[in-house]
């Protein structure tokens, strides 16, 4: 088993979700505009990768002078990871005009990069990264080397 088919956010408000990442994020799903309560939300995705990190780092990494607490932070963050600065910016931006709650602004980073965080309505933290040594292949899967 070397794969992850679905990530499910177990979400408060399933119409209050769906319209953050449909209307506000672009993600693509089958779910009509005029469908009130969808009993569950499938998003369409290029695909996906799975991080280790160590739980401390993680949380500092999020808010260095406030870290999330482990009670509130089950240390888990999805990523989003960008093919340029700019794309960075957008993303932050579009989160933020969808409600969503700026974490950590973008910033070059120390491990080389460019990144920023967001939590959606949910409290889930999203990483959106670009780094320059990063590819894509025909697939849009990312390649970290």
């Amino acid at each position: 088993m070397n794969r992850i088919n679905i990530i499910t956010l177990g979400v408060r408000d399933i119409t209050e979700s769906l319209r953050f990442y449909r209307d506000g994020l672009g993600f693509r799903t089958s779910i009509k505009e005029d469908e009130d309560e969808p009993a569950i939300v499938f998003f369409n995705n290029a695909g996906t990768k799975l991080a280790l990190y160590p739980l401390e780092e993680l949380a500092k990494d999020i808010n260095e002078k406030e870290p999330p607490k482990k009670k509130g932070f089950p240390g888990l963050t999805l990523a989003y990871n960008a093919k340029s600065i700019e794309e960075v910016d957008d993303v932050i931006n579009k989160a933020e005009k969808a409600g969503g709650t700026i974490e950590k602004s973008p910033q070059d980073v120390v491990w080389g990069g460019y990144s920023g965080y967001f939590s959606d309505p949910d409290g889930y933290y999203w990483e959106v990264a670009y780094s320059k040594d990063w590819s894509f292949d025909e697939n849009d899967m990312l390649i970290i080397k």
